[in-house]
């Protein structure tokens, strides 16, 4: 199916898109797909890695690692939902995705997405508790607590996304169905919109995942700010327990800072490549960094690794 034949569809329910992504050249395709490949391998095995220490370390068993198996589970999810998808297409002529395909990967990618911001909210509160009101931690954050923020994790990123893939799903389309993109994403289908009311779908859309963004940022913040406060105030006692904060950190700035960029920096033709790039940050590196951050910068989940190859 040629990129012609795409274009004359119906336009107001297109059945196929056609995905540009980066270079058509035989030789960047094979670079690419060797990359993708070796980061997404990465990405699988780094969090099944932390997932499995912390299923079986029984020392491992606490609220921070409890979310951090979840953050490595999502990490796995997240990535999952594009790469493959992209890998497909570094060899295949027609890096074509289905209408209800592309719908499916916004969902997912939302999802997965707005529950890894939410994730990240909790354990900045988890470390705010355990820093700011150390006696009362155990009996705050029991395992119940626990199970519940995780819950508000997943059902608070599934429902927005749903909303958002609704709506999406119900625009109209006109003239080419080709999307600038690696992959489908909610900013370039809106592009690719001929609604009327294109403007105000598109302020509701930003302003669901928004909420879901601005609202889990600003826990973490507000957290973090409690913590400093602490630290400077309680001395070097705290200050070794704020070392279990540095790798959140770490996270929680390239993964809501890559996001930002990307999402608040305005699309243009001619920053195709720039947008490609922000996009592979935020959706594939990160995640593949999540692990190598949490190993290198805990000495718990060293030990752990320590353990495991000894034995």
């Amino acid at each position: 199916m040629s990129p012609e034949s795409l274009q004359q569809g119906n336009l107001s329910s297109p059945t196929m898109f056609l995905l540009l992504g980066f270079s058509s050249a035989y030789r960047a395709q094979v670079t690419l797909c060797l990359c993708f490949s070796l980061v997404y391998l990465v990405t699988v095995l780094g969090n099944l890695l932390i997932v499995t220490l912390i299923w079986l370390d029984a020392h491992l068993h606490s609220p921070m690692y409890f979310f951090l198996g979840h953050l490595s589970f999502l990490d796995i999810c997240y990535s999952s939902v594009t790469l493959p998808k992209i890998l497909g297409d570094s060899f295949s002529p027609q890096r074509t995705i289905s209408f209800v395909g592309c719908i499916a990967q916004i969902y997912f990618f939302l999802c997965f997405g707005g529950s890894e911001c939410m994730l990240l909210a909790a354990m900045a509160y988890d470390r705010y508790l355990a820093i700011c009101h150390p006696l009362h931690y155990p009996a705050v954050m029991s395992k119940k607590m626990c199970h519940c923020l995780v819950a508000i994790s997943w059902l608070s990123g599934s429902l927005s996304s749903l909303i958002q893939a609704f709506l999406t799903a119900r625009l109209p389309f006109c003239g080419s169905n080709m999307i600038d993109h690696l992959f489908c994403e909610m900013p370039f289908l809106l592009k690719a919109s001929c609604s009327p009311n294109a403007p105000l779908n598109k302020a509701t859309l930003y302003a669901l995942a928004g909420t879901i963004a601005m609202g889990s940022f600003l826990l973490t913040f507000v957290s973090y700010v409690h913590i400093i406060g602490a630290v400077l105030q309680k001395g070097a006692g705290t200050q070794r327990t704020f070392a279990t904060c540095t790798s959140h950190l770490i996270v929680v700035s390239l993964f809501f800072g890559t996001g930002a960029v990307a999402y608040l920096v305005p699309h243009s033709s001619s920053s195709k490549e720039t947008d490609n790039v922000l996009a592979l940050l935020y959706a594939i590196v990160t995640p593949m960094l999540n692990p190598i951050i949490y190993s290198l910068r805990n000495s718990e989940v060293k030990g752990t690794i320590r353990k495991a190859l000894h034995r």
